[in-house]
């Protein structure tokens, strides 16, 4: 009954009907059941009714007396609170919910959602850094985060003060999601009220808290691997040597996602993080072109592919989709976002068909969202 960590992904069928998305919020918001746990519990009892069922005798074989799955009235309290504030909710392996977060561990098997759900696919980049930023550090992020936009990428951030409240603002017009440690309904702090606000209106807010909860301090680090989660890459802005910043940068490298950094002054405490991620190996950023250079670059890749064949090129069809995708791998794994360049195709053509050949038992996930050929 205790959480853990998935050796391996297996894919999450969505729930299809009303009571099914009730039975995953109780079943997600009963005690001791975590994003690992959950995913578990459903592969091995088929569905989460059965997996309610189940929990209060696992749990007395655990040596827990007592236990109580979430009653459903705090389920249908949140719903009635996410019709009133319009928050839609996205269930992992859906087609509205953001590939970018299918291959982690532990990905939010659900997130309440405010704005334009869309936004979640298009290519995104993280920028984070200091409450306290300097008024260079702040300009930094406006600057960047504009220039990022006007090349067609989505900013993704945690609504805090600072760095992050920079580089919302800038990406207003563009596209920018806020990432909130509690209920997406909740705005923390509640100076951003007015740019909460502002981002449901042209862009996004999620979170994976139920509606109406407070963020408290430890919801903050589990908030940060949905921000690094959500974007190719994850750009420190200014950071001290011990921050959430450098929490998210960790993780983005647990996830496989760039990490770059401003360089900052020596002595300017702010900058510390920044000065020791790049000593370390993370990319300098000194403008929005830094920053689009290390992004894995399409046209490049499909300029560079002369051993694909016409047919892996245009994978309209079912079948041909799933002959590209096999050809394209082999027994040395590959990232899936490696595999979606190469074949050309998107996400949302390319997710069904993996679970299809994964189902048929002719490729499998590996650990850190890799996939191979079946031995």
């Amino acid at each position: 009954m205790t959480e853990e960590q998935l050796s391996s992904y297996h894919p999450t069928l969505p729930p299809t009907t009303e009571e099914d998305r009730f039975s995953w919020l109780r079943l997600l918001r009963s005690r001791k059941v975590g994003p690992a746990t959950f995913r578990r519990l459903l592969r091995e009892h088929g569905s989460a009714q059965n997996a309610l069922a189940a929990l209060p005798e696992m749990a007395r074989a655990a040596g827990i007396e007592g236990y109580e799955t979430c009653p459903p009235g705090v389920i249908e309290a949140e719903l009635k609170a996410a019709k009133a504030a319009k928050a839609q909710l996205l269930c992992l392996g859906s087609a509205d919910f953001p590939n970018a977060l299918n291959d982690l561990n532990d990905a939010p098997p659900m997130l309440w959602a405010i704005g334009d759900v869309s936004i979640l696919h298009r290519p995104a980049v993280a920028m984070v850094g200091a409450r306290n930023c300097s008024s260079l550090g702040a300009r930094m992020a406006r600057g960047l985060a504009t220039d990022l936009g006007k090349q067609g990428h989505v900013i993704v951030s945690g609504l805090a003060r600072g760095i992050d409240t920079a580089a919302h603002m800038a990406a207003l017009d563009t596209g920018t999601v806020a990432v909130m440690a509690g209920g997406v309904d909740v705005i923390y702090p509640a100076e951003n009220t007015d740019l909460a606000h502002k981002i449901a209106e042209s862009g996004l807010r999620v979170s994976e808290q139920p509606m109406g909860v407070t963020p408290q301090a430890r919801h903050f680090p589990r908030r940060n691997r949905i921000i690094s989660g959500l974007a190719q890459a994850v750009v420190v802005v200014e950071a001290a040597a011990k921050s959430g910043s450098l929490i998210t940068a960790r993780d983005a490298l647990d996830q496989g996602r760039e990490v770059l950094a401003v360089p900052g002054h020596p002595f300017d405490a702010r900058a510390a993080g920044c000065n020791l991620l790049i000593r370390d190996g993370a990319t300098l950023v000194r403008s929005a072109e830094d920053v689009i250079e290390a992004l894995p670059q399409r046209d490049l890749i499909t300029a560079t592919r002369p051993q694909l064949t016409p047919t892996i090129t245009k994978p309209n069809p079912p079948t041909a989709l799933h002959k590209a995708i096999l050809t394209r791998l082999g027994p040395s794994p590959i990232a899936e976002d490696q595999l979606i360049r190469d074949i050309a195709a998107s996400a949302g053509e390319i997710g069904p068909a993996l679970v299809d050949l994964e189902l048929e038992g002719r490729i499998q996930r590996q650990p850190g969202g890799l996939l191979s050929l079946s031995a």
